[in-house]
């Protein structure tokens, strides 16, 4: 579609149109959770659960929705998530994506499982971040990281919710397989680990999760990298106090939109008690279930920096490529806008817990 028809006034709308231009497998990826969906469920039923104040006789005039993360320029503190396969909904994947993020001065994270070369995405936007999950081989992992610091990515993003594939049954029913043409181009060739197991032995805990990150990779790829890092699937304020201790510069709240463990904790319920941790001395961004304005500001309000939106950039790509996507964005920062004009919020930093019922 090169066009916006009229009836696309929402992020929902998007999830519909792209329904009827996917096919199955495609769909299936795009669109599942995991196992029963309760915690994807649970992620928007959060934001539907906080009422807002109104206060609309305050002074706004010359309001905004600038912010500064990192020592970076944003328009708005809409993140793009770092969503894999990004050609399994648009022939030009992470590039339409990017082409859409620049338009719009939002920031893009670039999945370590995009089906399109940092090279190349980097042609098209100024901020963007890398995100990484980390793998068998550290050697990879040093040498990817260089890359994206060589082509002035801005910062560092590991994931470590994922190091284990959740039970996403729509996949499994469909059979989801990669078609040809689409894989994780910056990662191939990439060393993998032999893993042997015997008889007696759990494929998840002796075999996967033996050879899966932990604090101390995280602890010597800070030591190795210029770049911010930003550790991303923080749901225990535990794990938010160690990123803060270790000197990590920021965090992502996230349950990886309910795709990896099913029935953790919304990241909306969470997010108070990571703030509570956090104490304001780094920065914390949350994602999971965010499709309206009002999420946006209900998530700041909680104490959030910013926040991340995964899947609704699937649906605009595959409706109307990096126009949609661009116009998805849109919708979010409107709404916004006049989110924070009815609840006399004129900058993100007068958004707080005041406007919160």
């Amino acid at each position: 579609m090169d066009f916006i028809p009229q009836e696309l006034v929402c992020l929902k709308d998007y999830e519909n149109f792209a329904k009827s231009r996917l096919d199955d497998n495609a769909w299936a990826y795009i669109s599942g959770f995991a196992a029963d969906e309760i915690t994807a469920s649970s992620n928007k039923k959060a934001f539907e659960n906080i009422s807002l104040l109104g206060r609309s006789l305050e002074d706004v005039k010359g309001g905004h929705t600038k912010l500064n993360l990192f020592g970076q320029e944003f328009d708005n503190p809409i993140i793009l998530a770092p969503v894999a396969y990004q050609k399994l909904a648009h022939d030009l994947g992470e590039i339409a994506t990017a082409q859409a993020s620049k338009a719009m001065g939002s920031c893009m994270v670039v999945s370590g499982f995009s089906s399109t070369t940092l090279e190349e995405i980097s042609n098209y936007a100024d901020n963007l971040w890398f995100q990484l999950y980390l793998q068998y081989d550290m050697k990879d992992n040093l040498s990817l990281i260089k890359k994206a610091e060589d082509l002035n990515y801005k910062a560092l993003v590991i994931t470590i919710d994922a190091p284990i594939s959740g039970v996403r049954n729509k996949e499994q029913k469909a059979g989801f397989y990669l078609p040809n043409g689409i894989e994780a181009v910056n990662i191939k060739g990439f060393k993998q680990a032999n893993i042997e197991i015997k008889d007696n032995q759990s494929m998840v805990f002796d075999g996967i999760m033996a050879t899966s990150p932990t604090w101390k990779d995280i602890e010597f790829i800070q030591k190795n990298t210029k770049l911010p890092l930003i550790l991303k699937g923080i749901t225990h304020p535990a794990y938010a106090k160690k990123a803060m201790e270790i000197g990590l510069d920021g965090i992502v709240v996230s349950n990886h939109g309910g795709r990896v463990l099913d029935t953790l904790v919304s990241t909306m319920q969470i997010l108070p008690k990571i703030v509570e941790v956090v104490d304001k001395k780094i920065p914390i961004i949350i994602d999971g279930g965010i499709t309206r304005g009002t999420d946006i500001l209900k998530a700041l309000a909680y104490g959030a920096s910013a926040v991340m939106i995964g899947k609704p950039i699937m649906y605009a790509l595959a409706t109307a490529g990096a126009l949609g996507v661009a116009h998805s964005l849109k919708i979010l920062k409107d709404e916004l806008e006049i989110a924070m004009a009815l609840t006399g919020c004129k900058t993100l930093k007068n958004i707080n817990k005041d406007i919160l019922f």
